[in-house]
């Protein structure tokens, strides 16, 4: 990604300083796109669900048929050893990766047991509590498992959620509430979404269209044990337009209010704030 400053990678069995090349031209990766990722956070000397974001990036390599090559518990020795190299007050993004190295039958199926794998960490800072987007509608929609990988976090299904972030950028917003391919809301570009009305939480229920991310099931289940309904359903662009409160799910921030969707304007309200402190007292109880 390269948007952060002091990066460090590992690769080939130890870490560097600084943005390396770790893919070469023949790749399987590079030419064919068979790559997968995750992300997850260090904040204050935290790395809140790291243990799932390292089981998901390997459950993701298997759904793209790529070979996962390190475990779980050994990933997370690895990102803990690249981390000691910073600053507590850091807000580190930790990002896994692997791809293939070689095509198997005709080129295109992913050779099993050839796979690069990598972990880059960089300084990204959180954003401010406030620091509210806005949401329009997009053209571009989801994809289904019958047409893409959508269960896995895969690099290959990120254009197309650059061209919805592409078009609602130069309609001058921040982000794009996206349709599955029935019409109704699925997520954002970049995040998972939520919408509050009478003081109840609503997200829209895991289809198959969208990953369901990890930090979206932290929220779900915070708000219930605090006593907020919270419902998993259909969802349609009306339902958004009728809210109290909207509020996005990601790894890198965590918790973003959003305050506009088009013309419907939004506060940044209790439940927003709430998810928000649930989470950073759930994540240093658990890390306690």
């Amino acid at each position: 990604m390269a948007t952060g400053r002091n990066i460090r990678t590992y690769f080939e069995g130890r870490w560097h300083e600084g943005d390396i090349a770790v893919m070469r031209g023949a790749d399987h990766g590079a030419w064919l796109g068979t790559t997968v990722f995750d992300g997850a956070r260090y904040v204050d000397g935290i790395a809140p669900d790291l243990d799932r974001h390292c089981a998901r990036i390997n459950a993701s390599a298997e759904a793209l048929m790529i070979t996962p090559t390190v475990g779980t518990a050994e990933m997370e020795r690895i990102i803990w050893d690249g981390l000691a190299a910073y600053p507590r007050e850091a807000a580190v993004y930790i990002r896994p990766m692997y791809w293939a190295l070689h095509g198997g039958p005709l080129g295109v199926v992913p050779k099993s047991d050839a796979t690069g794998f990598c972990v880059c960490l960089e300084e990204i800072p959180m954003a401010a509590p406030d620091a509210a987007t806005t949401l329009t509608t997009t053209r571009f929609r989801r994809p289904t498992l019958d047409c893409a990988v959508v269960n896995a976090k895969a690099g290959c299904l990120y254009p197309n959620n650059a061209r919805m972030l592409a078009e609602a950028m130069a309609k001058g917003f921040g982000n794009a509430l996206v349709a599955d391919a029935l019409g109704n809301v699925a997520e954002t570009a970049t995040a998972n979404v939520f919408m509050v009305r009478d003081g109840a939480v609503f997200t829209p229920i895991a289809n198959g269209t969208f990953l369901a991310g990890i930090t979206r099931a932290r929220h779900i289940a915070n708000l219930r044990a605090d006593g907020i309904e919270v419902h998993e359903t259909v969802l349609s662009f009306d339902d958004f337009r009728a809210a109290d409160e909207v509020f996005l799910s990601g790894n890198l921030q965590k918790v973003t209010p959003v305050s506009a969707f088009d013309d419907t304007r939004y506060e940044i309200g209790p439940v927003t704030r709430r998810a928000r402190a649930l989470y950073w007292d759930w994540a240093g109880r658990a890390a306690s």
